[in-house]
């Protein structure tokens, strides 16, 4: 339980760090974004390990192939946009919260893994309607307006869990 919570803070932490000032470069967009998606994609092959749940294991089969997805139409995009990204990578809370989970056992991890997407998409909703309403590189805008749906409709079916 302790690791949840330590999870749950870390979460929140980044959370609560300032949103950017300014609007993110094509670059740091397509960086940040990778680096969700690539999150996403992780924490979800983590707990579907060990998942007994049903509705756990469907949601991040889910998370999965939806987080695969905009990472494929984030780098069209970028190509489109003539933006050389670089393979994506975890940002160290990303990386602190990955290791966390994998430390999580049983029904234990479930809800750590529940936790930390409910604070991850909250995140990714963020950043997306930023770039969406003010990005500067137009083929990534459209990225963003078309994934801002989807990390909305993932935060609505956690909320559910």
């Amino acid at each position: 339980m302790k690791t949840l919570f330590t999870a749950a803070a870390i979460a929140a932490a980044a959370l609560a760090a300032p949103a950017f000032a300014q609007v993110q470069t094509p670059a740091e967009y397509v960086a940040t974004a990778g680096a969700s998606d690539l999150y996403e994609i992780t924490s979800s092959r983590v707990v579907l390990e060990t998942t007994q749940d049903a509705r756990v294991r469907e949601f991040a089969q889910m998370m999965i192939d939806h987080h695969t997805k905009s990472t494929a139409d984030v780098k069209a995009a970028a190509a489109r946009s003539r933006v050389r990204p670089a393979p994506p990578q975890l940002n160290p809370t990303q990386a602190e919260l990955v290791t966390e989970l994998r430390a999580e056992t049983g029904p234990s991890r479930d809800k750590a893994y529940i936790a930390q997407q409910k604070a991850s998409h909250n995140q990714a909703l963020d950043v997306q309607k930023a770039y969406a309403t003010e990005g500067t590189a137009p083929a990534l805008k459209a990225a963003a307006g078309q994934i801002v749906p989807v990390v909305q409709s993932h935060i609505q079916m956690l909320m559910a869990m």
